[in-house]
């Protein structure tokens, strides 16, 4: 077995399925376009769902990409081995294309043969869905692992729970899996022991997905127009296994990053389990808040959407820097080591470092007037206990939900006092919080990608009219820097350097109704980089483009690159109305608008 750098897996899974006939494409942003049903870019297969759908992607039927993600909603586990919220996952797709057999025989190549990863067969154990009443038992993805060799007791037929993938929302394409894994050596658990238990032994590193259904709005499932493949190798978790490591963060991905964070805190990684803990949450929340704030659609710290995730990150990492001795302004010299290791592959966190470190530095000066007035509040909660040494736990989690003051920090204040904290009331007040959030987020987001299609295309659309019209007011040097779109309304980041006028406004909303008006045709071409500068189109060249791209017009108004999906003609929109302009960061405003149609 091979021991592999990040850098060089990367770049070695691209060219092996470019040898197999894919396109290369670039990853994808971080922050959905079109899709209201999730914050971020969860999978590798999100960005790709029209395609799955079955709409023609310009780079053709078998592309592979290597795609930045966050989840967020196992933040809590963070700090152990394996959890991390920011993460690349390798991809390999077809897209109506090849499917199980070809998918099986080059994930066996590529990670056994010593050309590749080197891994010895006897070290690889397979699962495969076992059947329900929605598909039935996949004992064809299992015949082709034995006919690649694979010992029959190395293969496991586990139910969807284990090996189902998909939709990436509530909605949308999905299908079984086959799954491999890794043995690490640990002994089995007990008799029963297989890559479904958490005991230690199994590690998955890659995941073949064969797309074939539509999960409906009503949970019911629907055969695809087309069948896909869509693969995910998670990087940080293939290269601690190749390298032998107990740890993704004892990986090269993270060795200057964890070492930076030695400096600043005078500490060893290794000093003690809560130091350990505390280095690997800093390094994860600092290197996720990195690539969301660098990203092209990035966002900035907020107390809604994408900006509470990247608040309570920042905020997060800041209580443990504290915790470990690192002073204010830390963050910023670990988050330039994770610029450094993360620059030249994603050149965008190069290009943003500006805005990064202001945002982190804001952060910082915020979350320290935070702590400021949590501390006024907290002794003004014991001035006024009676008869008890105990806080309350609706109390303190009113001091974390009001004032964003830790429940680490009401702890300590409390020990430090004489004090108890009513743990359990705070634990049962804050997961009241969190089905209340949750009931409230299922019924902004129901509906999922294909079922909010149609408002979303418009709403896309409606944002190439308002760039046009930007441009034609405030001048051509105006460019998009961000841009979010719910089934509701339309969210636009660009550039410009103080507030719009009144009669901007009025000017840049006449300018879309007046589009709207002339019921344009919205045309789609397809044609090279070099073929869509020359015509004039509106873009950001760099390389996130294949080789060929989708240039969509709409007549004299708007030209520009963009993956879709649009509106057939501008009459579907009925009519445009700017709500709000405002500040979004330094630099940057932002508009929410909506359309009647």
């Amino acid at each position: 077995m091979r021991d592999i750098k990040s850098h060089e897996l990367r770049q070695m899974y691209l060219e092996f399925f470019k040898s197999k006939g894919h396109a290369v494409i670039p990853s994808a942003s971080l922050i959905p376009d079109n899709d209201p049903t999730v914050l971020f870019t969860t999978a590798g297969m999100h960005p790709l769902v029209p395609y799955l759908m079955g709409e023609k992607h310009p780079a053709g039927t078998r592309l592979t990409d290597v795609q930045k993600c966050v989840r967020t909603g196992d933040i809590d586990e963070v700090g152990d081995a394996s959890h991390c919220t920011f993460f690349e996952m390798l991809g390999n797709w077809s897209l109506g294309d090849y499917f199980k057999k070809e998918a099986i025989s080059w994930s066996f190549e590529f990670l056994t043969d010593e050309k590749y990863l080197g891994i010895p067969k006897e070290k690889l154990y397979f699962t495969c869905f076992a059947g329900d009443e929605n598909a039935p038992k996949d004992t064809e993805s299992a015949q082709y692992w034995m006919d690649m060799g694979v010992d029959p007791s190395h293969i496991f037929f586990l139910p969807k729970e284990n090996n189902w993938w998909g939709p990436a929302g509530i909605t949308g394409p999905c299908g079984p899996d086959t799954e491999m894994f890794y043995d690490t050596g640990k002994p089995a658990c007990g008799p029963d022991c297989s890559p479904a238990c958490d005991c230690g032994k199994y590690l998955e590193i890659w995941n073949d997905v064969f797309m074939q259904y539509n999960k409906k709005e009503d949970g019911t499932f629907e055969p695809l127009s087309q069948m896909n493949v869509d693969t995910g190798m998670g990087l940080d978790r293939t290269i601690c296994t190749l390298q032998g490591k107990k740890s993704v963060y004892d990986t090269d991905a993270f060795e200057g990053i964890m070492a930076k964070i030695a400096d600043l805190s005078g500490k060893d990684y290794n000093d003690n389990e809560e130091t350990t803990r505390a280095f690997r949450i800093i390094a994860d929340h600092i290197r996720c808040a990195t690539f969301i704030l660098g990203d092209r659609n990035g966002v900035t710290p907020s107390n809604n959407d994408q900006g509470y995730i990247l608040r309570r990150l920042i905020r997060r990492a800041i209580r443990f820097a504290q915790g470990i001795g690192i002073e204010e302004g830390g963050l910023c010299q670990i988050a330039k080591k994770v610029i450094e290791q993360y620059g030249e592959t994603y050149p965008e966190l190069i290009q943003n470092e500006e805005k990064i470190m202001s945002e982190l530095a804001l952060e910082e000066q915020r979350f320290s007037k935070t702590i400021t007035a949590g501390m006024k509040e907290f002794d003004k909660v014991v001035k006024f206990m009676r008869d008890t040494t105990t806080l309350n736990g609706k109390t303190a989690f009113r001091l974390y939900d009001t004032f964003g003051f830790p429940i680490e920090f009401t702890l300590e204040l409390a020990q430090e006092r004489g004090l108890t904290v009513d743990i359990e009331g705070y634990h049962e007040a804050f997961r009241k919080h969190q089905e209340k959030s949750h009931a409230g987020a299922e019924q902004r987001f129901k509906g999922g990608l294909a079922d909010t299609g149609e408002k979303t295309a418009r709403l896309h659309t409606a944002t190439h009219l308002l760039l046009g019209g930007l441009k034609k007011i405030l001048g051509e040097e105006v460019n998009q820097r961000g841009s979010n779109i719910t089934a509701e309304r339309l969210r636009f980041d660009f550039n410009f350097p103080r507030p719009m006028t009144a009669e901007e406004i009025a000017a840049v909303e006449a300018y879309v109704n007046e589009a709207i008006s002339k019921k344009i045709d919205v045309v789609c071409e397809e044609m090279t980089v070099d073929e869509a500068k020359a015509s004039g189109a509106i873009g950001i060249f760099d390389d996130r483009y294949t080789e060929k791209v989708k240039v969509y017009t709409i007549g004299e108004y708007d030209k520009e690159i963009c993956g879709g999906p649009h509106a057939q003609n501008t009459a579907e929109l009925v009519s445009f109305k700017i709500q709000k302009e405002q500040s979004s960061s330094a630099g940057v405003r932002r508009i929410r608008a909506t359309i009647e149609g």
